[in-house]
């Protein structure tokens, strides 16, 4: 398994992650549509965030990373957040 840990800080951070709350079912339904996602989690961290998606492989880290960009395209373009800091690794230990 594959995951990517995208990492939203600095100006438009914390609007990003209000509107990411307050259509948290949408978010949900975007992501869900990645073939082969494990799972999706979004984090509030001060006043910035994260967004966690564990997917099968790497196309699914490629197809949820995509989705996640149009979905700030489509939603959330006017908080002016900058492009998130991107770590993708290989999953060691997946507890359920």
């Amino acid at each position: 398994m594959k995951v990517v840990l995208r990492k939203y800080s600095g100006k438009g951070a914390k609007e990003l992650m209000d509107a990411l709350e307050t259509q948290a079912a949408d978010v949900q339904n975007t992501m869900r549509q990645v073939k082969g996602l494990v799972s999706y989690t979004v984090i509030r961290s001060g006043d910035g965030g994260y967004a966690i998606a564990v997917c099968q492989d790497q196309a699914g880290i490629d197809e949820s990373t995509q989705k996640a960009k149009d979905w700030i395209v489509k939603n959330a373009a006017s908080t002016g957040v900058a492009a998130p800091e991107v770590t993708v690794g290989n999953v060691i230990v997946h507890s359920k």
